[in-house]
């Protein structure tokens, strides 16, 4: 299966034969970057905001178009998908926030939508199976900071984590900068790649940072 990375918190999921997943579409008029030009089986919501809402820029295929805004289970083109509620904000009882669990033949594909506080045991058991790739904020600003999202890297333990929702040239919000992320992960440099292409559920022992380049192409 191949991710690509359409900035913010919006990824492009892919696999031959099986549902096409969009996760979290921006207004770009507000968030920043170019207007996204996607089309998807499956869109994801985190969270009712600009940066990850805009789910009407988002162009349907042939077999129609599911829009997932809540938690649950849904099978749609050979993908499991389950939504599972957590905490938005750091108040207890402020549960906004959508973290979404991707099932592609048995690769666990793990997107914390606008998840501002560490996973939980309780979290953690709501995830039926070991996450592969975790697509984690670290930008802060109402989000995971860099440290929090190393933590939630440790408890989650994916083979590869991938972040998302940090300061860019294109980005019009205030967040931290990656940099910060990759220093509390205790690397030096991580080179971006265009894409993450994943073709066996095998998990590795540790957890391998993966940088993706800002795609701008179309569909």
């Amino acid at each position: 299966m191949k991710i690509t990375w359409h900035g913010h918190s919006c990824f492009r999921l892919t696999e031959r034969g099986m549902a096409t997943v969009v996760t979290d579409p921006y207004n770009h008029k507000k968030i920043g970057y170019d207007e996204l030009n996607l089309s998807a089986d499956i869109v994801t919501v985190s969270h009712d905001a600009p940066g990850h809402n805009h789910t009407k820029v988002i162009k349907k295929r042939k077999n129609g178009q599911h829009i997932l805004t809540g938690p649950g289970e849904f099978e749609i083109g050979e993908v499991f998908v389950t939504g599972i509620r957590t905490n938005h904000k750091s108040k207890k009882d402020d549960l906004r926030n959508i973290m979404y669990i991707f099932d592609y033949n048995g690769i666990l594909i793990a997107h914390l939508g606008n998840l501002s506080r560490v996973p939980n045991q309780s979290d953690v058991k709501s995830i039926a199976g070991d996450v592969h790739i975790a697509l984690v904020p670290v930008g802060g600003a109402g989000s995971l900071t860099a440290s929090k999202a190393v933590e939630a890297i440790r408890i989650l333990e994916p083979s590869y984590a991938i972040p998302m929702f940090y300061q860019t040239k294109e980005c019009k919000l205030e967040l931290e900068p990656l940099e910060k992320f990759i220093k509390e992960m205790g690397l030096d440099k991580v080179e971006p790649r265009p894409e993450l292409n994943i073709t066996s559920s095998r998990s590795s022992s540790e957890t391998n940072v993966v940088v993706l380049d800002y795609a701008q192409e179309s569909d």
